[in-house]
């Protein structure tokens, strides 16, 4: 298979690039508007990129670091701290030093957490498939799948440009 963009047709501005930008930004900013607007969680202020982080704690199959919400979901190191400490302040999840390793502070949900956890991952779904109306579930799964895809050419399209 060719390439698909070429110098006479690329439009950076139209490539994929530039629309899956826009489509997290919108998605983003729609997730906050809701999350400010829920009456359970507007007293919180929390926002789309706390959810992301408490999304991930949720769902973890084991415990995680701040540097594993880093590599995660790409955020430095700084920025995570402060964010980690404002959800702390909101009594949403706590730091645990490991009982194998001292040095090693896992992230936990709060039971405040895990009560809110729910309303929180109902406003995400509700607006994901907001920005799906008019997708059959079929078109989702291919939309998933082709996303998962030019996931997996990352470390090829980095080797690529270099």
């Amino acid at each position: 298979m060719g390439d698909i963009y070429d110098p006479g047709s690329y439009q950076p501005k139209k490539s994929i690039g530039a629309l899956l930008n826009r489509v997290r930004v919108e998605m983003l900013a729609a997730l906050d508007a809701q999350l400010s607007a829920d009456t359970r969680l507007a007293p919180l202020e929390m926002s789309s990129a706390q959810l992301i982080i408490l999304a991930s704690l949720a769902v973890a199959t084991e415990p995680l670091s701040a540097s594993d919400l880093c590599k995660g979901i790409s955020y430095d190191a700084g920025a995570m701290t402060r964010m980690l400490d404002r959800l702390e302040a909101k009594g949403l999840i706590r730091r645990q030093r490991s009982q194998l390793d001292r040095r090693m502070v896992h992230l936990e949900l709060t039971e405040q957490g895990h009560a809110l956890w729910p309303r929180m991952r109902e406003i995400s779904m509700l607006t994901a498939n907001g920005f799906l109306r008019g997708f059959s579930k079929s078109e989702a799964r291919t939309l998933e799948s082709l996303l998962n895809r030019m996931l997996g050419n990352a470390g090829g399209a980095i080797q690529a440009g270099r």
